[in-house]
């Protein structure tokens, strides 16, 4: 009685996985097949709450409330989206390489992280080559992840709302994207 059992439960859990692995996944765009700038498990939406020490940019040329083309294409559905600027805030933000906590491959030139989400790094700019400790939660396996700083530049970085342009759910409070990935929405 035990194996008949074992075998239904074997015979459900193979058809809902089959079910599951057979759905349809949105096109990465070209970013996405770049070797570790994977971003399908980053977490596109988050909290409106920023890191301790962070100030608002005094003056940012794409003011909160106001919108903006996203240039950039760290995911898919990004690049061409009209994005709803959430905050503007003043630091130096990081292309880190590191190796996630959790066993993932590595992750190379991942951006951004803001000098705010790097464990003990002071209030100076860290140069390229710089070890570094990940405090940002961005994607699986980031937090407490040992990187290696890949560029930096002081520069307004911006959270962002915005609806991809392949469709699904709205982004609320995505962190980050810097003034250069933005241009002025065209009327």
């Amino acid at each position: 009685m035990n194996r008949r059992w074992m075998a239904i439960v074997a015979a459900l859990m193979i058809s809902l996985l089959a079910a599951c692995g057979n759905q349809a996944s949105p096109t990465p765009s070209p970013s996405a097949n770049m070797p570790g700038m994977e971003h399908s498990g980053m977490n596109h939406s988050g909290p409106a709450e920023v890191p301790a020490g962070l100030k608002a940019a005094q003056n940012p040329k794409y003011k909160v409330g106001s919108q903006a083309v996203i240039q950039a294409d760290h995911m898919p559905g990004m690049k061409g989206a009209t994005a709803t600027i959430a905050g503007a805030y003043e630091t130096v933000v990081y292309a880190v390489s590191y190796t996630p906590t959790n066993g993932g491959q590595p992750v190379k030139n991942h951006k951004w992280v803001i000098q705010q989400e790097l464990k003990e790094a002071g209030d100076g700019a860290l140069k390229p080559g710089a070890q570094v400790t990940l405090e940002a939660d961005h994607m699986p396996g980031m937090k407490g992840a040992k990187g290696t700083i890949d560029s930096a530049e002081s520069t307004t970085v911006y959270m962002v709302d915005y609806t991809p342009t392949t469709g699904g759910t709205p982004v609320k409070n995505h962190k980050w994207v810097t003034e250069s990935e933005l241009t002025p929405v065209k009327s």
